[in-house]
This record gives structure tokens, C-alpha cells and sequence, in this order.
């Protein structure tokens, strides 16, 4: 049993472990839950000496004795754009076996391999307050290698916590809206963040929206320590509370203030599901508690049959 991040990359490197996590469901899929934006018909027109017969409408002749060719609207295969917040509070929790970033880091690289698999192109970003990391969209191996190595250092580094806040230069939704403006080509997008930023829930809502409006198929991975961020499950002691983003602090008995706690995170999480059922996105909570393919495997299989 994998139990610290440090173990996996001494087994080898994310993508061995994204190998790892996708052995067992991978064959399962007996359709792909990644799609590819495939060409259709349109219309014909006649043939021209010397030019290959490939699209020839056969059936056609037969009727007319008369060689046709199909023509097709613009064929794009499937590109994925996978996002992932790299914020201070990502990094937590300090002490769990994986924190949100780590977290992310892996269920990144399993959908890589994936895609891998299907001879897919992926671009990966990393933005904070901005953009810190954006690859183009490509297929070949040496691409692939590079994003997990992209990878293997985020998540390496993924327990470093800034003690200095940073400036108010730029949010979540100002990244989102920034991506939705660099993707030319109807794309897949895949983000992976806890969505907790200064911007309110309408600037964060339209931002996604943003990426919707463009045809994008968009899957949000909210990643999340349900124990503690959503449960408020602490000892019934006093407790100091850091702000990651801002480096605030502040003491007091969670016990005191549970309830309340649990309404207000509870609400969020329930405006975010609905607001991407509204915009016809899918909304994957990630556990951090839970393994890997206990957040994966449903989901993909899932939308393989449903595709």
C-alpha cells in the first residue's frame, strides 16, 4: 500500500504511478469517456481525376454511375487541457498522506496516461493568481514525458508553504477566463482545484461559464479534505487556524462553531454542484481521503457508458 508521495517516486515517477492507478479500470472501458469532436457529413462532390478515392461515395455510383466524393466539415480530434490550481491551500492538509496538490498531481497524470492511451493531445497548466505554466496541446511521447516531469516537480514541491501572503494581483476566475480566451479549438478542459479564492461566486461562476460558452467539455475535480473542510472534523480542543493564502491566523474551539461552519462550506459546494449541472459541466468531488480510483474509476466508467 502507497502511503506517502515520497514512496511513489521512489518506486519510479508519476508516470509509473499514473499507470499504477489506471491498471484495472483502463480495460474496463468498453468505450472511450474521452470523445473526440469527430467530423460529419456534409456534402458531395464530384470527383477529380488522379485524387485518392478514399471518400468515394460507392453507393452513390451504383445509383448514378457517377463518381462522388464526400466532403466533411472540419475533422479535430480529441485536445485536452488539464488545469491545476497550485494556490497555497492546496497544500493542505499538512499532514495527511497526500495534500490537494499532491492529490491533484496524481489523478493528473492517471487521465494523461489515459489519454496517452487513446493517442489524444493534452496541454497541462498550472496557474496560482496567474498563469505560472502552459504547455501546447500535443500527442507525441516526448510531449507526454515532459508533462509528467512537469509533474514529478510540482508535486515534489508541494509541501513548501510560502510564509509571505501573496499580492491581490489576480484570482481563480481571472485564470479561467484567461484559458477560456487561449483555447481556439473546441478542447476538453479538466480542472483540478478546491476553488477557494478572494473573487466572489459570481466572478468564479462566470468564469466557468466562460469555458462552457466556448463548447468546451468541461469536468471540474473540486479537491477537497472532506474531514476537515466540509466536516469541520477537529477534537473538541482549541485549535489554531492559518489562513494559507493570507497567512491570517486565528484561535478558537472548532466545536463552538461547527455547525455554522458546516452550513456555510456546505452551501458553497452545493451552489459550485448546481451552477456546473446549470452549465452542463460534471461536478467530481475529490477526497483526498480516498484513493485514487475510488475518484477516478467511477466517474470515467460512468461516462463511457453514458457517452
Amino acid at each position: 500500500m502507497i502511503t506517502r508521495l515520497s514512496e511513489i517516486t521512489d518506486l519510479n515517477n508519476l508516470e509509473f504511478v499514473a499507470a499504477h492507478v489506471t491498471e484495472g479500470f483502463i480495460t474496463g472501458l468498453h468505450k472511450s469517456p474521452f470523445h473526440g469532436f469527430s467530423s460529419e457529413f456534409n456534402e458531395h462532390r464530384l470527383y477529380n481525376k488522379g485524387e485518392s478515392t478514399r471518400h468515394i461515395d460507392w453507393k452513390l455510383y451504383a445509383r448514378s454511375e457517377k463518381l462522388f466524393v464526400k466532403r466533411y466539415e472540419d475533422e479535430s480530434n480529441l485536445r485536452c487541457h488539464i488545469l491545476i490550481d497550485t494556490s497555497q491551500s492546496m497544500r493542505y492538509p499538512k499532514d495527511a498522506r497526500f495534500n490537494k496538490l499532491e492529490f491533484a498531481c496524481v489523478c493528473a497524470a492517471a487521465c494523461i496516461n489515459l489519454l496517452r492511451s487513446q493517442r489524444d493531445a493534452v496541454s497541462l497548466t498550472f496557474f496560482d493568481r496567474k498563469i505560472d505554466f502552459a504547455s501546447d496541446a500535443k500527442v507525441s511521447a516526448t510531449h507526454a514525458k515532459m508533462l509528467f516531469s512537469k509533474l514529478d516537480d510540482l508535486a515534489q514541491h508541494s509541501r513548501d508553504v510560502s510564509t509571505q501572503p501573496k499580492p491581490e494581483d489576480g484570482t481563480i476566475a481571472d485564470c479561467l477566463h484567461q484559458v477560456a480566451e487561449s483555447i481556439h479549438r473546441r478542447s476538453m478542459v479538466l480542472i483540478f482545484s478546491d476553488m477557494m479564492d478572494s473573487c466572489s461566486d459570481d466572478e468564479l461562476f462566470s468564469a466557468l461559464q466562460h469555458l462552457r460558452h466556448a463548447k468546451h467539455d468541461v469536468v471540474l475535480f473540486h479537491v477537497l479534505d472532506r474531514g476537515t473542510e466540509l466536516d469541520f472534523d477537529f477534537e473538541n480542543r482549541p485549535h489554531r487556524f492559518v489562513d494559507l493564502e493570507t497567512g491570517e491566523q486565528i484561535s478558537l474551539n472548532p466545536m463552538e462553531y461547527r455547525d455554522v461552519y458546516r452550513q456555510m462550506s456546505g452551501d458553497f459546494c452545493e451552489r459550485l454542484r448546481s451552477r456546473c449541472g446549470m452549465f452542463g459541466m460534471d461536478y467530481v468531488e475529490a477526497d483526498v481521503a480516498k484513493p485514487f480510483r475510488e475518484i477516478l474509476a467511477p466517474y470515467l466508467i460512468r461516462r463511457a457508458v453514458v457517452n
